[in-house]
């Protein structure tokens, strides 16, 4: 080949890698403007009204779906109505319910806040299996509820409307909350709440928290179309106001890198741990 066909040929070659990177970029310039977090918002009722929320009933139908499979052993795992092949775990969370269970002579009694159908009781049961008791208490929307009684309660696994129907039930000692406290219209007042209920462990797991010391933000979530098609109020809180509330009546016994997102922590109430 001459040197004047190898020169067009570079130069031939160059423009298609340039083409083929400007496309790469702008798939993936695309893809993050079909999801994220949008908005700065002064009320959740405009935030609100810029959402579709979670009540669709595409989206119950995809999570009892994928949650059937990972019940009946068809799916390893199921997150967001998502099933994968292998399971995720998110370790420092199983740890601290291990370290809630062998302060309790293996005996771990929880109250999963936002649980979904079962998303973390399945998810960790391989684990849960070698504790000689496990209640294991979710609490959700209504529409949830009445799936997870019907399809997936068991002597293990219970369901409830409301946390005082949880404890008008039973005593668990834990509270989880992963992936929640950023969706609850009131997160603050929600936190006083439960910290006047005096649960002996509270582990929170993907929370969302602003990167500098700036006040709570109200943004717009879009959750990828990968999972299906939705958008929600969604705070982005400052960590240090949301540590401050537990400093007269908890120890921060571990902090860590929440699972996939956010971060996550481990809190006991003083003189327990």
């Amino acid at each position: 080949m001459s040197p004047k066909a190898i020169d067009i040929f570079t130069r031939a070659q160059r423009r298609f890698l340039y083409s083929l990177k400007r496309m790469w970029i702008e798939a993936i310039f695309f893809e993050k403007k079909k999801h994220g977090f949008t908005g700065n918002y002064a009320s959740w009722a405009e935030a609100l009204r810029d959402s579709s929320g979670y009540d669709s009933k595409i989206i119950l139908e995809k999570t009892t779906a994928a949650s059937r499979k990972m019940r009946d052993g068809n799916a390893a795992y199921e997150r967001d109505s998502v099933t994968f092949d292998e399971i995720q775990y998110a370790w420092p969370l199983l740890a601290g319910l291990m370290w809630f269970a062998a302060q309790s002579q293996g005996k771990l009694n929880v109250l999963d806040f936002g649980g979904s159908l079962g998303t973390t009781y399945f998810q960790n049961r391989k684990f849960l299996k070698c504790l000689p008791e496990v209640r294991w208490n979710i609490v959700e929307q209504p529409d949830h509820v009445e799936v997870g009684k019907a399809l997936f309660q068991n002597s293990e696994l219970r369901f409830y409307f409301t946390i005082e129907e949880c404890l008008n039930d039973t005593s668990p000692s834990a509270l989880i909350l992963s992936s929640v406290l950023h969706y609850l219209e009131e997160p603050y007042s929600f936190l006083e709440k439960v910290l006047s209920l005096g649960f002996r462990y509270m582990i929170f797991d993907r929370t969302l928290f602003l990167n500098q010391d700036l006040p709570d933000r109200l943004t717009v979530q879009k959750i990828s179309p990968n999972i299906y098609e939705a958008s929600v109020p969604c705070w982005q809180l400052n960590l240090q106001k949301f540590l401050s509330y537990f400093k007269s009546k908890y120890e921060l016994v571990a902090e860590f890198e929440g699972f996939q997102e956010g971060k996550g922590f481990i809190f006991a109430l003083k003189g327990e741990s």
